[in-house]
Order: C-alpha cells, then sequence, then structure tokens
C-alpha cells in the first residue's frame, strides 16, 4: 500500500503559475502510475494528467492541454500548473494505479486508481 500527500495549493490571480507535488510513502514509488484529478463544488472528479510508470508518457484533459504539465521523479509526481484560470479552481487530487496497465502508458480512467491523497485547494481569482 501507498500512502499520497499532496502539496502547494493555494490562492492565485488568474494568468498565475502554482506547482503541486505528491509525496509517496510506503512501497516503492516507482511501482505505480501516477495521474492528478480536480473536483470543483457540485461537480464530479475529473481527470487532469497522468504519467506512465516507465518511460515517461503523459496525457493530459484538453481543458489543461498547452498549460499543465505532468512530471515525476523518484520520490514525487508534479503538476506545474501555468495560465490559470478562475475555471481551474478545485480540490486537486494525486492519485496511484499498481496494476500493469500503467507500466508503458498513462492511466486516465478515474476507476482505475487504487490509491488517493487528501487533496489541495487551488482558487483561482478573476
Amino acid at each position: 500500500q501507498v500512502q499520497l500527500d499532496e502539496t502547494g495549493g493555494g490562492l492565485v490571480q488568474a494568468g498565475g503559475s502554482l506547482r503541486l507535488s505528491c509525496a509517496a510513502s510506503g512501497r516503492t514509488f516507482i511501482n505505480y502510475a501516477m495521474g492528478w484529478f480536480r473536483q470543483a463544488p457540485g461537480k464530479e472528479r475529473e481527470f487532469v494528467a497522468a504519467i506512465s510508470r516507465v518511460g515517461g508518457r503523459t496525457d493530459y484533459a484538453d481543458s489543461v492541454k498547452g498549460r499543465f504539465t505532468i512530471s515525476r521523479d523518484n520520490a514525487k509526481v508534479y503538476l506545474q500548473m501555468n495560465s490559470l484560470k478562475p475555471e481551474d479552481t478545485a480540490v486537486y487530487y494525486c492519485a496511484a494505479d499498481e496494476s500493469s496497465a500503467g507500466v508503458f502508458r498513462p492511466v486516465v480512467g478515474r476507476q482505475q486508481y487504487d490509491y488517493w491523497g487528501q487533496g489541495t485547494q487551488v482558487t483561482v481569482s478573476s
């Protein structure tokens, strides 16, 4: 099992940037494909970005392509968010998938993830 802890959320003006980090403890971090999701008030939790376990292949939601970048190292996964918009306001969650599906390709489906962090609030003011 792995425990996930997100940091880096906060309040930023539209057009600004934030960098979220997700630290994992427990099993070796390399054993998991990783993803970021977000949930705004009254809405479903939605996919934001994902990165494969090996090779660093990535995928993004259309709404964040060109603005957000997911990356990982041996201990953390990151979400660099640039050109933030008020509609990016949400609680952002880090997730880990331990199945073989995410070894060489990013995992997009929320239901495929096995472990979730507690979330970090991102608020973008207009």
